[in-house]
């Protein structure tokens, strides 16, 4: 297939994408031969170090209390960092300077701060100046600093998606006197959902991997955090790290699975025209055409 952007490859580029591609698996498998020798030299593919994860007590007492708190992080996280993202996104554009500059002092100062600094000052400031105990202020903390973080990211997706729509489609909006409210919420917001869906399963996915950093330096008991504590009590630090790594790797498939799935059903909905009319539908329609064209005829 040719296109703007893409050649179709000849005989000869053919012949070297599978020499390459050869190569490139062939380095690939001695590469996890490798890391297979080193392992088992190591002794790390002992049967002892693996058996926990075989077990109930592994999973119910450290992995998914761990992987509960993740997803509890993630998920509150998503939830407020979306429409604050939107709305922040939103108002960068607006007409009033207002509106404009403030919003945008937001989003570039809290894109600017790395999140797990964000994280730190939100967990001094909730030690100091509010009410959370100390069994809840990881968690608080590491809330509110993926919000900050991942709405001033949100905001400049959101931003970009909505000036890559043709101009044509605010210009129609305005020609039949739709207001800046109504143009956005009606018909550049619905389209652009679409276009800024990948960009949006991204930052999710960031969101999922940074709750860690709470772990590391908070103690939020988060998956990464209740690994080491299941490492430290088996004695099994890296197929600890393996199993943690394939759990992130799995739940990030899902979920990035899942927006793909989405966006498809997203994009064919905007292909559709409408109900599917039969046969029947259509010759009856045309019917009804001629039967009222000869009526106007006649009264002329």
């Amino acid at each position: 297939m040719t296109s703007v952007l893409y050649d179709a490859p000849g005989p000869k580029a053919k012949r070297r994408n599978l020499i390459f591609s050869v190569m490139f698996f062939v380095l690939l498998a001695l590469l996890l031969w490798w890391v297979w020798q080193v392992m088992d030299d190591k002794g790390q593919l002992e049967w002892s170090l693996w058996k926990p994860f075989t077990t109930a007590d592994a999973w119910t007492t450290y992995l998914l209390p761990g992987l509960a708190d993740t997803l509890k992080a993630a998920a509150l996280s998503m939830v407020i960092a979306l429409p604050l993202g939107a709305v922040l996104g939103i108002a960068r554009m607006s007409d009033h300077r207002w509106v404009r500059i403030p919003a945008g002092t937001v989003v570039e100062f809290f894109r600017a701060i790395p999140v797990l600094l964000l994280m730190l000052f939100a967990n001094e400031f909730f030690a100091r100046s509010t009410d959370v105990t100390s069994a809840d202020r990881p968690l608080y903390a590491v809330v509110t600093g993926l919000v900050l973080y991942n709405a001033s990211v949100l905001a400049e997706v959101v931003r970009a998606g909505i000036l890559s729509l043709p101009k044509g489609q605010t210009e129609a909006a305005q020609a039949i006197g739709l207001r800046k409210s109504q143009t956005m919420k009606s018909i550049l917001l619905p389209q652009a959902v679409t276009v800024m869906l990948p960009a949006i399963v991204s930052q999710l996915v960031v969101i999922v991997k940074d709750t860690a950093l709470g772990g590391v330096m908070l103690g939020f008991t988060e998956l990464l955090n209740s690994r080491g504590t299941l490492a430290a009590n088996y004695a099994n630090v890296i197929p600890s790290f393996i199993v943690v790594a394939i759990i992130f790797i799995a739940l990030n498939f899902i979920l990035t699975s899942f927006a793909s799935w989405l966006e498809g059903r997203l994009r064919r909905s905007k292909r559709s025209t409408g109900a599917v009319l039969s046969v029947d539908d259509i010759d009856d329609f045309n019917a009804a055409e001629t039967e009222s064209t000869s009526r106007t005829s006649a009264e002329k």
